[in-house]
């Protein structure tokens, strides 16, 4: 199908019921490689713990690493549920699937899936592989609902929905390497078309040292309900991020609800420092939780901070588990648990 205009769409929040989750495997021909025996390990314990609550579609480059990936699963020591576990098969430049994945909305009551363009954050690595996934996995018939191809550039990580028609959103989706030509009000024109949104918080501040994403908003503030707003703090004055967090926060701070009140705003602890062996500061932070059926992902690094940010999401999401996953591997890649997985709403997967 080709894009065409919609009167009656809605971007469901990320806590809606959930048919499954999406990952792209990390495999030996991608930046994965030096540290794959590291990073495997945090896609198992994705698996297991969502498995036991929804499906999992695994992206496998071929029948082969299929054939590998499922060896890790039934030997791991979480159980995974192999029921619930999906293969398809295309290949892929690597594993960041918030990006590459369909992005599902709402249109008369039934989702639709949307293959936005992918460049790679604006043509900073190899992406010709990824940005065929979601064309691959339609024509394995692994999806129950319309797969719509669209032109527009556009990125997971770079918005989060309320589920109520508002769109909270950073600078990144501005950069003229995605989207040259189009001006924030043409952006803004085409996600009300595509996605139904109608109201728009633009954040110009905040950022993580090592983020190669342009600022995406899912590592920085997320919608935790549809008043409130969970975020990076930094309250050390010392540290680099001191300034942008802080003027992140004050921009939060004006944002309005659809009834006009402030959100509740709810401070995540900020990482202490995590370095690679380079001595480039890695972009570890909490906002990177997943949220799916009966449950919530939390990144943790081995720190002390882990608990309070625990604590943290325990409180906002008091009747769902919070489950803490090692994703110190992953930000060697400078991403991190939500930035791997893309989650499917319910009545998706075939």
């Amino acid at each position: 199908m080709t894009e065409r205009p919609s009167v009656k769409r809605r971007l469901p929040a990320e806590w809606e019921p959930q048919s499954g989750i999406m990952l792209t495997w990390p495999h030996a021909y991608s930046d994965w490689q030096p540290i794959l025996a590291r990073v495997e390990p945090v896609f198992v314990s994705l698996c297991a713990h969502t498995s036991q609550r929804e499906k999992v579609l695994i992206v496998a480059r071929d029948k082969n690493h299929q054939q590998h990936i499922l060896q890790r699963l039934t030997t791991a020591e979480t159980e995974v549920d192999i029921g619930n576990i999906v293969f398809g098969i295309a290949q892929s430049n690597d594993s960041w699937a918030r990006d590459h994945g369909a992005i599902t909305v709402i249109e008369n009551d039934r989702p639709v899936l949307l293959d936005f363009q992918f460049n790679a954050w604006g043509g900073k690595y190899d992406f010709q592989w990824d940005n065929q996934i979601n064309t691959a996995l339609r024509q394995q018939k692994l999806f129950a609902v319309p797969l719509q191809t669209i032109s527009l550039i556009l990125e997971g990580g770079s918005i989060e929905s309320d589920g109520v028609y508002t769109l909270l959103t950073n600078q990144c989706l501005l950069t003229r390497t995605r989207n040259p030509g189009l001006d924030k009000t043409q952006i803004e024109s085409a996600l009300s078309t595509y996605l139904g949104i109608t109201r728009f918080h633009w954040l110009s501040q905040g950022k993580l040292a090592g983020d190669d994403t342009d600022a995406h908003i899912d590592t920085l503030a997320r919608f935790v309900s549809k008043k409130q707003i969970a975020y990076v703090a930094c309250n050390t004055e010392t540290d680099e991020h001191f300034q942008p967090l802080q003027l992140m926060e004050r921009e939060l701070s004006a944002l309005r609800t659809a009834d006009n009140q402030p959100y509740d705003l709810i401070p995540l602890p900020l990482p202490d420092a995590i370095y690679n062996d380079a001595g480039q500061r890695l972009p570890a932070t909490y906002a990177n939780f997943l949220i799916i059926n009966d449950a919530v992902l939390l990144p943790v690094y081995g720190q002390e901070n882990d608990e309070q940010a625990l604590d943290t999401l325990q409180k906002c999401f008091p009747t769902r588990d919070i489950i803490a996953i090692n994703c110190l591997p992953l930000i060697h890649q400078f991403g991190s648990l939500h930035c791997v997985t893309m989650q499917f709403p319910k009545g998706v997967l075939a």
